[in-house]
């Protein structure tokens, strides 16, 4: 995934993100570790330590293959369908990561004090 200008099947640059956290843990009150950004439909999830690993149930859900960190400062790209991580791709539409203020875990109201005993 080197060449950043040529197209690659699963991944939509012009596709902004859904929101600043994971979509199906805002629905529910849920809390999460550290979010991916669906680099097809811009889908925000939470990572495979949450609790509840949705961006990897949305991939698998949708055929969508690539995610991105929706994490400040990582830009790195995976591919659920063959389990290969990249360090670089295509620029996606901004915002490139969640709000800076968001805590990690998040949001801060939500997460358990014992959350470290709910990672996976």
């Amino acid at each position: 995934m080197s060449d950043k200008s040529a197209e690659i099947e699963g991944i939509d640059p012009g596709v902004p993100p859904s929101g600043a956290g994971c979509v199906e843990c805002d629905a529910t009150a849920g809390w999460w570790l550290h979010l991916r950004r669906c680099a097809q439909c811009g889908h925000v999830g939470c990572c495979d330590s949450s609790p509840s690993q949705h961006a990897s149930k949305h991939a698998a859900s949708s055929g969508h293959p690539f995610a991105q960190s929706y994490e400040p400062g990582e830009t790195w790209f995976y591919n659920y369908q063959t389990e290969d991580m990249y360090g670089d791709g295509p620029e996606l539409a901004a915002p490139h990561h969640h709000p800076a203020t968001q805590t990690v875990p998040g949001p801060r109201e939500r997460v358990p004090a014992d959350w470290q005993s709910h990672l996976n």
